[in-house]
């Protein structure tokens, strides 16, 4: 990995966004209200500007019993399961808001549980869940329908469970083997405990286990990581989403019980990012993009190499850009050519769907020009090229007129071989993947007219 140069990773360790939205989630606004989002569920109902895709659906289950001290989610802290109960009966009656204004039976190819821990709910909870998502919606055979694991939640009953539901695929929170790592940011669970859940879902036939990871966190060090990254690679998931830590406690409290002095120094941070990409494409690894890696088998490292990679608010995906709802408090959801956000309290949450309210609080209707620019920057983040004409014939422009001064602010990308500008096109290289977000950061209009961004991660 000597090509990636501590300069050239220091000039790009700066705040950014993650473009899971073009425009980002901090542009929404609370004028955007629950009347928008019918309009854009009528336009879909009524094939106005929709291709009529199958929906993806997001389920957000916000219950965790114990805080972990990095977590930027939404979360309730709870060991009281008897809270899941009435949450669940707020999601059903949230659903059937969507299917008294669309339908019963709309197609779904894609689903996901996050949270807070999903498994935080029983079996008998998760299986009536289950029954009254498949009840609202036609859930597409091949599609990809996920859970996020504790692995502190589960055993190898309970992820036959999971299968025999219809899910087909697992992501692990890990974070870091490490002891004394999991001690500062009060997440302990043995290696063991994973390797056994990892190889039991293999048994159970799981089409994709993800594992997630963390540098940056306190108590690490290069040698630490590094000695995690080797039990990673002996875990060998089948995809691997390895994110930086944002140590931001002036907007997320339990980030505050960490110990600043305890964090690595930014030579640190960077030495496990370029060691931990080294080792992982040393071992076999495609390196998807951003954060995801994945072994060549993977849908995903298919999809990158075929050129049919997404970008949705979970991350990389290999389905095709769908409508989105976002069900439970706090989650987003995307419909058209608008963004929606559930309220962030339980109690708001709660009063609006007993007052009959799809349970918005703020959203956003695309312009035209955001529409350009966030095919423009999903280009890039998942193709990692476009192609001027091709651009131009889809959305009846001269794109490079359009993007003449976001495109003249390349050259010092291309001087640094991260971009490849021509007439023609503009590709970003090998290297430039590594730093696809800063390429996509200079078509951000928002972003360039607000130089504020320390409510965003760092880049790298």
């Amino acid at each position: 990995m000597s090509f990636l140069t501590t300069e050239l990773l220091t000039q790009f360790d700066v705040p950014g966004p993650r473009y899971t939205s073009y425009p980002t989630a901090d542009r929404f606004v609370e004028a955007f209200s629950q009347v928008d989002l019918k309009h854009a569920l009528e336009f879909r109902t009524q094939g106005i500007g929709s291709t009529n895709k199958p929906l993806s659906l997001y389920v957000h289950i916000p219950f965790c019993e114990s805080l972990c001290y990095y977590c930027a989610c939404h979360k309730i802290i709870t060991k009281h399961h008897e809270r899941a109960a009435p949450y669940l009966q707020c999601l059903k009656r949230e659903t059937g808001l969507y299917t008294d204004a669309m339908g019963v039976g709309q197609s779904v190819s894609q689903l996901h549980l996050g949270g807070g821990t999903p498994t935080f709910l029983s079996d008998a909870e998760l299986g009536e869940l289950m029954a009254m998502i498949k009840g609202s919606f036609d859930l597409t055979a091949g599609g990809e329908y996920s859970v996020e694991v504790d692995p502190r939640t589960v055993n190898p009953e309970r992820l036959a469970f999971l299968h025999m539901l219809g899910f087909n695929r697992l992501s692990f929170g890990v974070q870091d083997f490490d002891l004394a790592v999991q001690k500062a940011v009060n997440r302990i669970q043995p290696a063991k405990q994973v390797f056994d859940l990892v190889r039991s879902a293999r048994q159970l036939g799981f089409d994709s286990i993800n594992v997630d990871l963390i540098y940056g966190l306190p108590q690490q060090t290069p040698t630490s990581f590094e000695r995690t990254m080797q039990q990673v690679t002996d875990l060998r998931p089948d995809r691997i989403a390895l994110y930086a830590y944002a140590h931001l406690p002036e907007r997320f409290k339990p980030q505050r019980r960490i110990l600043a002095a305890e964090l690595p120094a930014a030579a640190h941070k960077i030495a496990m990012l370029s060691k931990s990409m080294e080792t992982l494409m040393n071992v076999g690894y495609v390196y998807v993009g951003m954060d995801h890696f994945a072994l060549p088998d993977d849908a995903l490292a298919v999809a990158k190499r075929q050129g049919r990679l997404h970008r949705n608010f979970q991350g990389y995906s290999t389905q095709a850009d769908c409508d989105l709802i976002g069900l439970g408090v706090s989650a987003i959801g995307r419909m058209g050519a608008t963004y929606s956000q559930n309220a962030k309290t339980m109690d708001l949450y709660v009063d609006m769907l007993e007052q009959g309210s799809l349970p918005v609080i703020k959203g956003l209707t695309l312009s035209r020009d955001d529409m350009i620019r966030r095919a423009w920057i999903m280009t890039i983040m998942c193709q990692g090229n476009v192609h001027f004409e091709s651009f131009s014939e889809s959305w009846l422009i001269d794109s490079k007129k359009y993007f003449a001064p976001e495109l003249s602010q390349l050259e010092n990308f291309q001087t640094q071989g991260l971009v490849d500008l021509s007439a023609s096109s503009l590709q970003v290289t090998p290297l430039g993947w590594f730093f696809v977000r800063g390429v996509a950061m200079v078509f951000d209009k928002y972003l360039q007219s607000d130089r504020s961004r320390t409510r965003f991660s760092k880049i790298i």
